[in-house]
């Protein structure tokens, strides 16, 4: 059934991977969470852009004096709030936004992380100080692209221009200075096909999204069995279910 925006990704509700069980293969060695530490200090204030329900934050993310980490669904927002108060922690704060309607101050950020979600850069340069950083961790048009072909449907498939030139150019028109664009390479190892089938419940990769123009309709698709075993034969390794992923980074400097 389509939808509009919020309610797809409502829908995803979970976006935990924690009870997902697969390996990490990096041939790049740019590491969004290494770039995150090496701009962070003790007096610093983070925004999260797409937090989900704030598991990289409070986990991954290093001590600092503010972060406050955004989502576009309640239901994620929610969730982030229990993890927050199980974990003890003061200095995290999280609430729903949505990133292509900022409502946060001006210069008062010194770092803008976003992973895996839609920005507006210069909504993000406008919330930074003057010398704060942007750093943004995406995924690429040719992302899982064996998958999607197979299954003819996917996220980005019919795009023309890879996400990652569209938010490098956003980027840079918005006004940073400084700015790096880093293809990163990856593949996953599912440990088995059910570990795999959860990832595309849980993500939209299986969707036909563009990531070039405002879809004004979502649609979950029902996964067929036939492909996605096929998939799995043909993919099948000693180390699990092979998954050839392409993310891209950015950091930029205001």
């Amino acid at each position: 059934m389509k939808t509009n925006e919020h309610d797809y990704y409502s829908q995803l509700a979970n976006w935990s991977f924690e009870d997902i069980n697969y390996e990490v293969e990096n041939f790049t060695n740019w590491i969004y969470e290494d770039e995150i530490i090496k701009h962070v200090t003790k007096n610093s204030k983070i925004l999260d852009l797409g937090t989900a329900a704030g598991e990289k934050v409070l986990k991954r993310f290093p001590e600092c004096a503010e972060i406050l980490g955004t989502d576009f669904s309640e239901e994620m927002i929610n969730a982030a709030n229990k993890n927050l108060e199980k974990s003890g922690k003061k200095n995290i704060m999280f609430k729903v936004m949505n990133n292509l309607k900022m409502d946060t101050p001006d210069n008062y950020f010194d770092i803008v992380t976003a992973r895996h979600t839609v920005t507006v850069p210069k909504q993000i340069y406008n919330t930074l100080k003057p010398g704060g950083y942007l750093i943004i961790r995406g995924v690429d048009k040719l992302d899982c692209w064996s998958l999607k072909r197979m299954f003819n449907r996917g996220q980005a498939l019919h795009d023309n221009k890879p996400i990652s030139l569209v938010d490098y150019e956003a980027v840079l028109d918005a006004g940073f200075k400084d700015v790096e664009l880093i293809p990163l390479h990856v593949i996953e190892y599912y440990k088995t096909k059910e570990d795999l089938y959860a990832l595309l419940l849980k993500t939209p990769i299986l969707d036909d999204l563009s990531e070039l123009k405002n879809n004004e309709e979502y649609e979950r698709v029902p996964i067929e069995k036939d492909i996605f075993e096929q998939y799995v034969a043909e993919n099948i390794t000693e180390k699990g279910i092979k998954l050839i992923r392409r993310y891209y980074g950015i950091i930029a400097q205001k």
